[in-house]
């Protein structure tokens, strides 16, 4: 069974001081890293707009302008960039928004290549790109476990990433602490 880590959208624009800014988004960071090498490789998602998008409130949608196409915002932390052997950009269409690191996106072709069956995610934010990237794993047919000290909500109603949780739970995710996901990756008899 091979194993890749899904890191999605740890954008600038959703890390502290960006103009969508998720709160605590940094914090996942530390558990992203921890797990890499305990997969056999690293894809990251990242929402990759033009400056006319959809989702953006000047033309209709519901967020600020973010993670607009060539600017800082729309890049990845250095430390996830680092990890990443693959970049998967998704929303690139002025007309379509997509939340799913799959929607639109040669994401599962690129797992398929590889011979990805088990998908380990984290990233921003729970309630919108993790969730729905957990529900397209899912109906693709993998086996998803999801970091849940690695994920963090935008929360727009108070409660929306715990219920989010919960959803990926009954949908069929594994949830799991980072140390937790490392320590049954050490096989039996490694471990002090």
């Amino acid at each position: 069974m091979k194993r890749a880590l899904i890191c999605v959208d740890v954008e600038h624009d959703f890390l502290p001081g960006g103009s969508l800014a998720v709160p605590d988004g940094d914090h996942v960071i530390a558990p992203l890293q921890a797990v890499a090498s305990h997969c056999d490789c690293v894809v990251a998602t990242r929402d990759y707009h033009p400056e006319d998008h959809v989702s953006f409130t000047p033309y209709g949608g519901t967020w600020p302008p973010h993670c607009v196409a060539g600017t800082r915002g729309a890049e990845l932390h250095p430390a996830i960039a680092a990890l990443a052997g693959s970049v998967v950009d998704k929303g690139t269409a002025r007309g379509a928004d997509a939340y799913s690191g799959f929607d639109g996106t040669h994401l599962h072709e690129l797992l398929q290549q590889q011979g990805i069956t088990e998908l380990v995610i984290g990233g921003l934010a729970t309630d919108y790109c993790v969730l729905a990237t957990v529900r397209d794993a899912l109906r693709l047919g993998y086996t998803v476990t999801v970091l849940d000290d690695a994920i963090r909500a935008v929360n727009v109603t108070p409660g929306d990433g715990r219920r989010a949780l919960e959803e990926m739970r009954r949908a069929g995710a594994r949830i799991m602490h980072s140390a937790q996901f490392i320590r049954e990756c050490i096989p039996t008899g490694m471990m002090l």
